[in-house]
């Protein structure tokens, strides 16, 4: 009987373990999990703290018992896979609960470790990071018992955007520092505004070019020489990979800590797979090395392993086309292709258009903000992004499946859109963006 040892749960772990149960009735599968929760929502965690997932059995998606009961796959909780001793196939695995270790056989092994939370060693009671179900647990119940009233958020990041957004919605007033003024990374900086904007709409205090000092009580002391009073922080100051324990083995490591895979998401040792946060790989659409730490590569990668394992090889990763999405208050932040700073790799153009989402004579119309980059070399669309109340996730799904296609900007004038006038315009955005670039 084979044996799969898989290293960490939640969206990559868990899913793959699923998925090769699904084709492989027969292997016994094993799941190490060293934190408390298997599975949970991850995307979720911001929206429970505030309240707008109102049922933490929503965020929850299954226990160990669950996961046994239905699919015969053990997974052990409070269980951290220490060291890889990769020639001769074991894992060593502390028990935290038993306070020991023990080792584990394997015939093949799984990474997916994901990524840990930074923090500022700011050493107070009041700070938190956001990382699992154990932090949210943790900040929602500070929140409650403590009658928070006054919030700190570092960090202007995903997470970080996405907290500001949900503590509004629970009425604590909320300041939001960053250390740069480049906030929302994955979107073009002037694209970025309107998250001012939504601010200042609502009076949330926000400070570019600022950082903490220090933290004594709930006086918090700041670069500028300011000095203010909160009742909680939480820090959204980026991630490193869970990969330390991977030294022990020959495991190939990037120069970050990350795990370079191929398209079957093999590392370099034989019958060793990783996926999720922990590793990196290569985009769809043009030659160059990817990392898109975000669920949908996770759940793709564990698909694609579990047929590696089951014998389909044919079935292999096409590359990442990071297509990323964020709301913030009214507005809808989206991107795909290569980041703002990868395209320093291309000779590119841009085209960019602001367009009602639909018939400008119909009610409730609102405009995005599109903006598309292509190579001058062969016309194929290498970034998009997009900004606006409504139908920006339409345009970006759309302009990922072209260039999934390897499609130029001039084909955006082909794009048959499903028109009516509550939904678009006979030639909608993206025809138009096509149209525009004829002249470039």
């Amino acid at each position: 009987m084979t044996k799969i040892v898989v290293v960490g749960a939640v969206a990559g772990g868990a899913t793959v373990a699923s998925q090769i149960r699904r084709l492989d009735q027969d292997s016994e599968i094993v799941v190490f999990e060293k934190d408390r929760d298997m599975s949970f929502a991850n995307c979720a965690l911001p929206y429970y703290i505030g309240n707008v997932v109102n049922s933490r059995d929503h965020v929850l998606e299954a226990t160990p018992e669950q996961f046994y009961s239905k699919k015969h796959i053990t997974v052990k909780t409070y269980h951290e896979v220490t060291a890889i001793d990769d020639a001769n196939s074991k894992v060593i695995v502390y028990d935290k609960k038993a306070e020991q270790s023990y080792t584990v056989d394997y015939d093949k092994l799984i990474l997916s470790p994901g990524c840990s939370a930074n923090n500022l060693n700011l050493n107070s009671p009041i700070s938190f990071t956001l990382r699992n179900m154990e932090d949210t647990d943790a900040i929602y119940q500070f929140i409650e018992q403590n009658h928070v009233q006054k919030a700190l958020v570092i960090g202007a990041g995903y997470i970080s955007l996405e907290v500001v957004d949900n503590l509004y919605e629970r009425n604590i007033d909320t300041t939001l520092i960053h250390r740069s003024e480049h906030i929302n990374k994955l979107m073009d900086a002037d694209m970025n505004q309107p998250i001012l904007d939504e601010m200042d709409k609502r009076n949330i205090t926000y400070h570019l070019n600022e950082s903490v000092t220090k933290v004594i009580g709930n006086e918090v002391y700041f670069k500028s020489g300011r000095i203010e009073q909160f009742d909680l922080i939480i820090e959204g100051v980026g991630v490193k990979p869970n990969s330390s324990f991977m030294k022990s083995s020959q495991l190939n490591l990037d120069e970050h800590g990350y795990i370079p895979v191929n398209d079957k998401f093999e590392t370099n040792i034989p019958n060793i797979y990783a996926l999720g946060d922990i590793i990196t790989s290569h985009y769809r659409h043009v030659d160059l090395p990817a990392h898109v730490p975000l669920a949908w590569g996770a759940h793709r990668g564990a698909s694609i392993i579990a047929e590696q394992i089951a014998g389909n090889p044919n079935i292999r990763f096409k590359g990442y086309l990071g297509s990323n999405i964020v709301k913030f208050f009214d507005y809808t932040f989206a991107s795909v292709g290569v980041s703002p700073k990868e395209l320093e790799h291309f000779d590119y153009k841009s085209v960019e258009l602001n367009q009602y989402d639909h018939a400008g004579y119909y009610p409730n119309k609102n405009k995005i903000h599109l903006r598309v980059y292509f190579d001058v070399s062969n016309r194929r669309i290498i970034r998009a992004a997009a900004v606006g109340k409504s139908g920006v996730d339409k345009r970006i799904d759309i302009l990922s499946m072209a260039m999934m296609h390897h499609s130029t900007i001039d084909d955006l004038t082909d794009f048959e859109v499903a028109y009516a006038p509550p939904y678009s315009r006979p030639k909608d955005i993206i025809n138009m963006i096509g149209y525009k670039a004829r002249n470039l």
